[in-house]
């Protein structure tokens, strides 16, 4: 059947990023529809920041597209335009190459939640825009490295 329980939907905290960056996403997790609903093509997932949380690392994605839309709360769009204040229905689209590093940011007191929605290339390279990192996702494993291409090393950080 097509209908997806939100309910059971797996919930996904923490995060794939190295120290010390992982950290930085404490409050942040995300509701996987898409994966509930057996997708392949793109990922659907509604991600919930509570207050002071933050949804990723500023970043831009080199192959696929991204599109957001508030659903509930007030989210701050940071990205290399300036800040934005986004409410329930506000949307935002990231098109594949384009360098404009973004990320939310809830700076409320309440919780915060938006859908993305983003395609899954079967190559991706994320660049994170304010530190030297970048990673490469293949065949499901994410590899960091520096922006040149070097080896990340946490104790370098």
């Amino acid at each position: 059947m097509p209908l997806i329980d939100i309910a059971k939907a797996r919930l996904k905290t923490g995060s794939i990023y190295p120290a010390p960056y992982g950290a930085e996403m404490a409050g942040r997790s995300s509701i996987r529809l898409g994966e509930a609903g057996g997708l392949s093509q793109f990922g659907a997932n509604i991600v919930i920041l509570e207050p002071g949380a933050k949804s990723s690392l500023r970043h831009w994605h080199l192959n696929e597209d991204e599109f957001v839309m508030v659903t509930q709360g007030v989210c701050t769009l940071i990205d290399d335009h300036g800040r934005f204040e986004m409410g329930a229905g506000d949307c935002a689209a990231f098109p594949a190459g384009d360098a404009n590093g973004h990320h939310f940011v809830n700076e409320t007191g309440e919780e915060a939640r938006f859908l993305v929605i983003g395609t899954k290339a079967p190559h991706e390279v994320a660049t994170y825009s304010d530190i030297d990192l970048r990673v490469e996702m293949a065949d499901g494993t994410a590899t960091f490295t520096r922006k040149d291409g070097t080896p990340y090393a946490a104790d370098d950080a």
